[in-house]
């Protein structure tokens, strides 16, 4: 079979979509599906709304292109604000948009008046990550703008948090933007039905305190490998090997573990060394860095990630493999990411019936936010 390959389990993924659906709800909290981990893939797409969420998220507009071009017909949103030279193509395809700047809404504005509709709005606002959104003291400006401006609609409020600094999202910053929104609705006398209060990793603020005004989340990470990504640690009742990278071996030589002759940087920089430990079983797989992060790979057992240049992925292996051995890896978000991205990399649906394997719609008591996310070792690299 061809490798390198990503193997999608379709069913797993509108399990984990089901799961988190079913809790979040008895909350008031609605899920945006976010597919930009999968390219827009729209077999993933309907995985997520077979698992009941509301719309669909992503933040390339040519992903949400695909997923009209292939039929979807749930709401989109996008997720990174248009250029203003992208107006058209964003009114053409999604129903809402996360805007923090005046000239992206005016361009927004003119795209949906020639097209004769109205467009929705998300203002984003900045409460700590440092990624983007309007501080929130310039929010109520920026709000009348939008809402006083024909063909465009103020749907809401949104917020994003660790994804850049990392930033926890708790009861004081979920409360900030709740009582944000209280405030523009008063002062501007309209109602938002939207408060978008983050992504995967808001889960253990959401299960564990009051929602107050925020009604949606949009879940990428939790869905797609069933993890909170502020600490990697899987969630109860949710599948974690959803996707699988296939590799092909095409050496596996004994070598020695120390490098010959004089050394200075290699193609990724300065290369870590592991120290002499004799000769071992060094094994090639057909994959590199410009397909997969290496360092977000989970080998099998009996196998080690010891470095990766472009195109060859550097493993320690126990016995010597014949060429065109297949390896199986999980992946964190990022190798999935970049691997989904990789056209060298073909992807492998399947859609198997479980039944005592479901998970349950419950998910766990989560580590308190205090706790600082697992670390795991870095591989070395050539």
């Amino acid at each position: 079979m061809t490798c390198p390959r990503i193997e999608i389990d379709l069913t797993k993924i509108a399990e984990n979509a089901r799961a988190l659906v079913t809790q979040l709800s008895g909350r008031g909290i609605d899920v945006t599906g976010v597919t930009k981990a999968t390219l827009g893939s729209p077999e993933v797409a309907k995985a997520m709304i077979a698992g009941g969420v509301v719309r669909l998220g992503d933040s390339r507009l040519e992903n949400l292109e695909a997923l009209r071009d292939a039929g979807i017909q749930a709401p989109l949103t996008l997720l990174r604000s248009p250029t203003p030279d992208q107006a058209d193509r964003t009114v053409a395809c999604a129903s809402l948009s996360q805007v923090s700047e005046r000239d992206v809404v005016e361009a927004l504005s003119a795209a949906a008046g020639k097209r004769g509709v109205v467009h929705g709005l998300v203002l984003m606002v900045e409460l700590g990550d440092l990624r983007e959104g309007i501080l929130p003291e310039n929010a109520l400006d920026l709000a009348r703008h939008i809402s006083l401006t024909p063909h465009v609609a103020l749907a809401g409020l949104g917020t994003n948090l660790a994804c850049r600094a990392g930033v926890v999202p708790s009861a004081d910053n979920m409360g900030e933007l709740s009582a944000l929104v209280n405030r523009l609705e008063g002062e501007l006398g309209l109602h938002l039905p939207l408060v978008s209060g983050g992504n995967s990793a808001n889960l253990a603020w959401a299960i564990a305190a009051p929602a107050g005004r925020v009604n949606d989340l949009r879940l990428g990470e939790s869905i797609l490998l069933g993890c909170d990504p502020l600490t990697r640690i899987p969630l109860n009742g949710l599948h974690t090997d959803a996707f699988t990278l296939v590799v092909s071996v095409i050496e596996s030589l004994a070598k020695p573990t120390v490098p010959r002759g004089a050394t200075g940087e290699a193609a990724f920089g300065v290369p870590t060394q592991t120290g002499e430990r004799g000769t071992i079983i060094q094994t090639i797989a057909s994959i590199g860095r410009q397909d997969v992060d290496p360092d977000g790979l989970a080998p099998p057992q009996g196998v080690s990630v010891l470095a990766a240049s472009s195109d060859h992925l550097v493993l320690e292996t126990q016995h010597r493999l014949p060429p065109g051995t297949e390896i199986r890896f999980g992946l964190d978000y990022s190798a999935l990411l970049r691997v989904m991205t990789s056209p060298f990399v073909m992807t492998m649906y399947t859609t198997t019936k479980r039944h005592s394997t479901s998970p349950s719609p419950s998910l766990p008591p989560f580590l308190p936010p205090s706790i600082p996310p697992v670390e795991k070792p870095t591989p070395a690299t050539p």
